[in-house]
């Protein structure tokens, strides 16, 4: 009878341990979800911010008496950010996502440079400045050296495949994306898709038109380091206004 006595309390002390972790974990979960949340509304506070100084800023130049009355540009649609669909994304991508934007203080002090959208792939992505873990984690990263977005040039952003820019394998040519800033936005229509080597960094070069460039690595399941890159070539759409 003692011995079962004590397998008895035993089994309950390791019921009562297995509920207090669950409810931990459930907590834990929740907490995270929060954080994202918060994040996301953070980043997109700061954007807005940028974008009403930068409207400030033009409303407050003198305007040049001998120049012509200028055709009003459309008004940008505000910025609609929702948490990212990862349905497509690895396990792992999905971990990194979670812990990057649950510590604000990985992210970029000036907030998104701009914001893409491909329509066709239910993409709404920030851009930030950068192509290192955390940034590529965050969001998808402006490669430096090239044009930023909003002003002319290639434009070249890069994405992991399992993650953001998994949907990529889905695009076509004549497909239309969007790049937002604090300036407006501007269209932009698929014109090319390459598979490239990592060697081909001709695809990041300067370009006659108004481009925007997007790389990932290729195969999209591939296990371990993808050999080759995917490059999807966008140039700007001539109907498109900002």
């Amino acid at each position: 009878m003692p011995e079962r006595s004590s397998r008895s309390r035993a089994w309950r002390a390791a019921e009562i341990a297995a509920w207090t972790l669950g409810v931990l974990l459930i907590g834990a979960y929740f907490v995270i979800r929060a954080r994202q949340a918060a994040g996301a509304r953070e980043g997109l506070r700061r954007f807005e911010e940028q974008r009403e100084q930068a409207r400030a800023t033009e409303s407050a130049a003198p305007a040049v008496p001998a120049a012509p009355p200028a055709v009003p540009a459309a008004t940008p649609v505000p910025l609609a950010w929702s948490e990212p669909d990862q349905k497509l994304w690895s396990h792992e991508r999905v971990k990194a996502w979670t812990l990057v934007s649950s510590v604000p203080e990985v992210r970029s002090s000036a907030g998104p440079l701009a914001v893409l959208k491909i329509p066709k792939i239910h993409l709404e992505v920030p851009v930030v400045e950068g192509t290192d873990d955390p940034a590529l984690d965050y969001g998808v990263g402006h490669v430096q050296g090239t044009a930023l977005p909003g002003e002319p040039g290639n434009v070249a952003l890069a994405g992991h495949r399992d993650g953001f820019f998994r949907g990529l394998k889905d695009i076509a040519v004549g497909d239309t994306m969007e790049l937002e800033t604090v300036r407006g936005s501007e269209a932009f229509v698929v014109e090319n898709v390459w598979l490239v080597t990592p060697n081909d960094v001709w695809v990041l070069d300067p370009t006659p038109k108004e481009s925007l460039t997007l790389v990932t690595c290729y195969p999209f399941y591939f296990v371990g380091s993808a050999p080759q890159r995917y490059i999807v070539r966008a140039t700007r759409s001539p109907a498109a206004g900002g």
